[in-house]
């Protein structure tokens, strides 16, 4: 099946990686919606990036962090919580089968137990 191309929003660093995955795993269409998240915040690192090498970590008027590196930290987080959501491996080797290091990590399915609030049973 080929893959789908890149949505028509996305920017250069964003379609890259949109086509190296799309190209590497097979995706569920809740997850496409999921990779696109994904790959529209690399494009916003990327962007933020060229911002912060442009004026500057410290803002020269406030004298504080420049309000781009504060939202490339909050970026940052975003893209690791859509690619634990997507299973993308972290780089690792081992987490592939024996080397490849393609291989998306088990999915994590069933309910894990029953939980209930102890006490305050009246007889």
């Amino acid at each position: 099946m080929k893959a789908p191309p890149p949505p028509k929003d996305l920017k250069a660093p964003g379609r890259k990686i949109w086509r190296e995955l799309q190209a590497a795993y097979e995706f569920e269409v809740h997850e496409a919606a999921l990779l696109h998240e994904y790959c529209r915040s690399i494009d916003t690192l990327h962007e933020l990036a060229a911002i912060v090498e442009r004026e500057g970590v410290m803002d020269p008027e406030t004298v504080r962090v420049h309000p781009a590196v504060v939202e490339q930290r909050q970026m940052r987080i975003v893209a690791a919580r859509l690619a634990a959501a997507l299973r993308l491996p972290s780089g690792d080797k081992e987490e592939g089968k024996a080397g490849d290091g393609l291989r998306r990590p088990q999915r994590r399915v069933g309910v894990r137990g029953i939980y209930s609030i102890e006490g305050g049973r009246t007889a």
